[in-house]
């Protein structure tokens, strides 16, 4: 009879003590699984935050590309505009040459 008592204590004893050794993998289990998650959110979070950032920082970018842009084709057209002027007069001295010349020759 002791021989069976005591059998079934250590089984008692064994069977209690992987319970509470599972309960002490379950809570690991369970604050690992919460610490990965705030982890995953935290990283989402700032990944956000530094798309919003690159993207502001690509707009601005962009601005200031049109902007130069636009003042380089200012000066390119004000250039064009004085050169064609500079020509048609030269044109217009040369063709008034031209014409004395041939009047000139004429008489």
């Amino acid at each position: 009879m002791k021989t069976m008592l005591s059998t079934i204590l250590a089984a008692a004893v064994l069977c209690f003590t992987t319970f509470a050794f599972s309960q002490d993998v379950v809570h690991d289990v369970d604050k690992a699984a919460k610490d990965t998650a705030h982890a995953t959110d935290k990283a989402a979070k700032d990944t956000g935050h530094a798309t919003k950032v690159a993207a502001k920082d690509t707009a601005k970018g962009t601005t200031k590309a049109a902007d130069k842009t636009a003042d380089a084709t200012k000066t390119a057209a004000t250039k064009t505009g004085h050169a064609t002027k500079t020509a048609a007069k030269d044109t217009a001295k040369g063709t008034e040459k031209a014409a004395d010349k041939t009047a000139d020759a004429v008489k």
